[in-house]
């Protein structure tokens, strides 16, 4: 068992244990290019190569997450190895500079995108590059790429300045101890992160069918039996009512108090919902036109209803004002289920109805019409199916959540093993 040193040295703004040297990469491998020479009509077919994303994204390359470009036998390009480590060359920003991925893969012909460069190790003997690569991702590897990066608008790096400086450097089963650690927490993360990818699929695909009835839910089936309407093929048990027919217009006129503080509230496009706006005075709103919200509403942003602004109100938005640019809509009891509304506007046929409803050109000239919105048609199925239908979608969404929170925990204890085992702050026990 090797004996770790209880003792630290400073490195930059850190400290490293005392028995960690430090080392350049030039003294263990060398760099290579990525493609050169590629035109547009070179992608898309051919040769296997590793596109600059997944480099961005991931730690860890391994085969099956590449894209093609056609490489003929003569031309001179750097083919990858297992264990090379790729350096991105380009960024808006120094944080996200030369983000560093080790392959691991065993392809037989793969290449390099042009935006990286890629080092290879001959003296694997005394470094992993799978460390490097977690090193290099790390608050101290970025402290060495910041002092690198080059450029205003855009920065770049130069890999002949990156391979002579000094990082830091434990002896390499202490090195294979910490990527291994590291890694596994990557491969945790990546199995939530496909698990979330199947569960978005499968809402989707649920949403689609529910919404459309050819999927029903099995204490609700009145009838097999469908027909072609204006909005597809649906069951004949389903009705199309026009929204003016269901839905009632809410929210009572605000008469702001000159020295009263209002919260405001806001709608995001892309299906994410309302969020709240810094509270203002009474004096500053002057004359605008704002309402009280009412809760249990359908709310839509008709400045961006084409881009799926649309939520609903619940209690906790209750006193807080919107501007006459977010309508609000209460469904007849009975009748429409709020839910389900919701979700069928969250749909792609419901985003199809909102910009059918928004004339105008795109951005802020494509403004939904209230009016128009009011003699939009929408497949209304029984309300008690409707609740089911919404239910099944809602627990999805809750399945869906989860596992989100899942991969931000993950990711927030990566973060912090980062810290501590590339400082060496904890070190674990080598054999």
């Amino acid at each position: 068992m090797e004996v770790l040193t209880n003792k630290y040295k400073p490195f930059y703004k850190f400290s490293i244990p005392n028995d960690w040297r430090l080392g350049k990469l030039s003294s263990f491998g060398f760099t290579y290019s990525g493609l050169s020479g590629k035109s547009k009509e070179d992608f898309g077919h051919g040769k296997p190569y590793v596109p600059y994303k997944h480099i961005f994204k991931n730690a860890i390359i391994e085969d099956g997450q590449f894209d093609l470009v056609s490489v003929e036998p003569n031309e001179n390009q750097s083919k990858i190895e297992n264990g090379d480590l790729f350096f991105t060359t380009s960024s808006e920003t120094p944080e996200e500079l030369a983000m560093s991925s080790v392959y691991l893969g065993h392809e037989k012909e793969l290449y390099l995108n042009s935006f990286c460069f890629g080092f290879r190790a001959t003296s694997k003997d005394q470094i992993s590059t799978s460390y490097l690569a977690h090193l290099f991702r790390s608050s101290v590897g970025r402290r060495i790429i910041y002092k690198l990066a080059q450029g205003a608008t855009r920065y770049n790096i130069s890999k002949k300045n990156l391979v002579k400086e000094d990082f830091p450097l434990p002896t390499l089963s202490e090195q294979k101890k910490i990527a291994s650690a590291l890694n596994s927490m990557d491969e945790a993360i990546y199995i939530h992160e496909n698990l979330l990818s199947q569960k978005e699929q499968e809402k989707k695909w649920l949403a689609q069918n529910l919404l459309s009835g050819k999927k029903r839910s099995k204490n609700h089936i009145y009838t097999n039996e469908y027909h072609k309407t204006k909005l597809g093929v649906l069951p004949v048990d389903w009705d199309i009512i026009y929204l003016k027919d269901i839905l009632n217009p809410a929210g009572t006129p605000v008469t702001p108090i000159k020295d009263e503080l209002y919260q405001q509230i806001g709608i995001r496009s892309h299906k994410k919902g309302i969020f709240y706006k810094e509270k203002v005075t009474g004096a500053s709103l002057g004359k605008k036109r704002v309402f009280w919200i009412e809760s249990d509403c359908f709310i839509v942003n008709i400045v961006f209803a084409w881009e799926h602004a649309v939520a609903k109100t619940t209690d906790h938005e209750k006193g807080m004002i919107a501007s006459h640019r977010f309508p609000m809509y209460k469904p007849k009891e009975g009748i429409l289920d709020l839910n389900y509304l919701l979700y069928y506007f969250k749909s792609p046929r419901g985003k199809y109805l909102l910009g059918l409803a928004s004339p105008g050109g795109a951005g802020r000239n494509k403004t939904l019409g209230k009016s128009e919105f009011m003699k939009l048609q929408i497949p209304v199925p029984s309300y008690e199916e409707q609740i089911a239908i919404a239910q099944i979608l809602s627990t999805m969404d809750q399945e869906i959540i989860l596992i989100k929170e899942k991969i931000n925990k993950l990711r927030e204890q990566k973060k912090g093993m980062i810290q501590v085992l590339l400082t060496g702050k904890k070190r674990l026990k080598i054999d």
